[in-house]
């Protein structure tokens, strides 16, 4: 019954921490389960998302002077799954690379923070639409990669460099709501002389 009264001790000291990870990971396995049972088999969600970024990144290929390539395969059903640029085979954007489970993640993660309501319900939003946007440029700087560098710099890039992005724009996200301006944190009082 040791590690009982230390988890009763820490959970009297830090009800906050104690109050994210019940909340973060509860939320978590709660979106895991809605997500795989009922999101993804009985939705069209990842496909408007993934329709999105593919009609997105061919608006700016196209402002940017390069021609695009609207791939449309058979096995695509009413939605696209590929993109790319004259010159090049283009990329697969597949339901692992949408950036759905990452919204949920950075949803959950700001919900489980302590902070105002009013705060969370502006700062998840423009949270998803700033990894949307990563997202976005992601593909574009794939494409431009598989373009000059070709294919195993793509697979490089795609497996490791652009992940480390994406993730790092989240942390910095998170960051930015844990300790940046007041979102969400009390500061504490300082001294007025």
């Amino acid at each position: 019954m040791d590690w009982f009264q230390k988890l009763r001790e820490f959970v009297r000291s830090q009800p906050d921490v104690f109050r994210f990870l019940v909340l973060g990971f509860g939320g978590y396995i709660v979106w895991h389960l809605a997500y795989e049972t009922y999101l993804k088999p009985a939705t069209l969600l990842d496909e408007y998302i993934t329709e999105n970024l593919i009609e997105v990144t061919e608006w700016f290929v196209d402002a940017m002077g390069y021609e695009p390539l609207a791939y449309f395969q058979e096995t695509d059903g009413a939605f696209r799954h590929r993109v790319g640029i004259r010159g090049a085979q283009g990329v697969f954007v597949g339901p692992s690379c949408d950036g759905v489970v990452l919204f949920a993640l950075f949803a959950i993660f700001i919900l489980s923070f302590p902070g105002r309501w009013v705060r969370k319900l502006w700062y998840i939003p423009v949270g998803i639409g700033a990894i949307h946007a990563a997202n976005i440029i992601r593909i574009i700087s794939l494409l431009m990669i598989q373009l000059y560098l070709g294919e195993e710099a793509l697979k490089f890039n795609h497996d490791y460099t652009f992940t480390v992005f994406v993730y790092s724009i989240i942390f910095a996200l998170w960051y930015g709501y844990a300790a940046g301006a007041g979102f969400g944190l009390k500061r504490p009082p300082t001294a007025s002389a």
